[in-house]
């Protein structure tokens, strides 16, 4: 099916872009570190670049965390309410979900908007591009909710794949 398709590739190209900005982060503060302790010299730029990636980091990996349903929750409400009113619950959670991601994507362009003409400090780049991170990431995190939202809303049932399964660890 061609959402089915949509939705792995999507995923897969989520998951590569944490991996490679992860693996440039580690290298500029490897070697930074590395530099620092045989040189006495180090990389002016280190700092400010591996604190924008994490930034990014963070917003690009909100999604698949709440696609596979890792970020805290309290579940005990759903768990004390019949099964229809659990169910209701779950529609003003998913209305709240999918409000607070457009928020976050409407105030984001603001920031991006508002940045534009100031600099990073080392780099000499648009502060824009630092913004970037939350409307890019939180559209990212909507488009992963809306995949799963049906199931979570009808079923109470997250994603769960190989590579994590919120349900396995929280009983841990």
């Amino acid at each position: 099916m061609l959402i089915d398709k949509f939705e792995s590739g999507f995923m897969q190209f989520n998951r590569w872009l944490l991996i490679v900005m992860l693996a440039v982060m580690s290298v500029i503060i490897f070697a930074n570190v590395t530099l620092r302790y045989t040189t006495s010299q180090s990389i002016e730029w280190a700092e400010e670049v591996a604190r924008h990636l994490m930034i990014w980091l963070t917003f690009i990996g909100c999604g698949p965390v709440l696609r596979y349903g890792g970020h805290i929750a309290i579940d005990n409400l759903q768990d004390a309410l019949p099964n229809r009113v659990s169910q209701a619950l779950r529609v003003l959670i998913a209305i709240l979900m999918t409000a607070f991601c457009v928020f976050c994507i409407v105030t984001g362009l603001d920031y991006m908007d508002r940045t534009q003409y100031q600099s990073t400090p080392a780099t000499q780049i648009s502060m824009a591009w630092i913004y970037a991170a939350l409307p890019i990431g939180m559209t990212m995190t909507l488009i992963h909710w809306l995949l799963i939202v049906r199931r979570y809303v009808l079923l109470r049932e997250f994603a769960s794949d190989a590579h994590f399964d919120a349900t396995a660890s929280a009983s841990l």
